[in-house]
């Protein structure tokens, strides 16, 4: 299973990937981390990154690309893996694309995980505040000014991914400020067949066309049948009630002339006759 997580900084997508991993066995990668690594050690990349991420800027995406190639063709990731924190705009996006084709490897699925902003930034400062309370050391980038760069960055440079992402049929939207288990059961139920959402301007199936279209096509096909015949046999009933009672008259006269007469009838008119 390969997947990419969408949604703004705090917005939980590294607990959902932890879960997915734990349940399907796959790795997280995020590219958060890798470039977090990469400044601890010291690394080239690292220093060559470590003043960008500090301000809450976007990584070079020639950067970004590389090191999720490199990444991905380890032996942990050829069972699946969930990008998380990657890609953060269309042109990452496309990239992206390009370079799992250059591999022979297609996505699986893109979850967007939807907050709303207010209450997005409240949950961040309660972080940082238990975080601090337990002695914990804070990111660079755990501090408010930091965190509404990095919301108004994701507003203005991923978010038009869920547009990218629409169009090619692959986002499924979860609500993500439902409770945590919540949200790990709807993620569970988009991955499990539920349709891709529709595009904008375009209606979602109604729930009785969903069954419809979840019933195996031979029983559809009979029962589409049955309907109609029964839709004619309604249509003779309702047209014979609007012909006017002459034409029904003469139906019956008609009918009767045109019996065979009777032996009985055939003497009385014999005797009849002879008078």
């Amino acid at each position: 299973m390969r997947l990419i997580l969408l949604g703004p900084p705090g917005a939980g997508k590294g607990t959902q990937a932890q879960h997915l991993v734990a349940k399907y066995g796959i790795v997280q990668l995020s590219t958060g981390d890798m470039l977090r690594a990469a400044v601890k050690a010291g690394t080239p990349l690292g220093r060559k990154v470590e003043g960008i991420m500090a301000s809450g800027a976007l990584c070079p995406d020639d950067v970004v690309v590389s090191i999720v190639e490199d990444r991905i063709a380890q032996p942990d990731a050829r069972k699946g893996f969930i990008l998380d924190g990657f890609p953060r705009t269309v042109p990452q996006a496309e990239a992206l694309d390009r370079m799992l084709a250059k591999h022979g490897i297609t996505l699986d699925g893109v979850i967007e995980l939807r907050v709303d902003e207010q209450a997005l930034l409240k949950r961040i400062e309660n972080r940082i505040a238990e975080m601090q309370k337990r002695g914990e050391p804070l990111r660079p980038d755990d501090n408010p000014d930091v965190l509404h760069r990095r919301l108004t960055a994701y507003r203005e440079q991923t978010a038009p991914l869920i547009a990218y992402y629409r169009r090619h049929g692959m986002l499924r939207s979860i609500d993500g400020m439902a409770p945590i288990a919540d949200v790990a059961v709807a993620i569970e139920n988009a991955l499990t067949g539920a349709p891709a959402e529709p595009e904008s301007g375009s209606k979602p199936a109604s729930d009785s066309a969903s069954k419809v279209a979840r019933r195996s096509p031979a029983k559809t096909a009979v029962q589409a049948l049955k309907s109609r015949i029964g839709k004619k046999s309604k249509a003779h009933a309702a047209a014979d009630r609007r012909k006017p009672a002459g034409t029904a008259g003469k139906r019956a006269a008609s009918k009767a002339k045109s019996k065979p007469k009777t032996k009985s009838a055939v003497k009385a008119k014999a005797t009849r006759r002879r008078r």
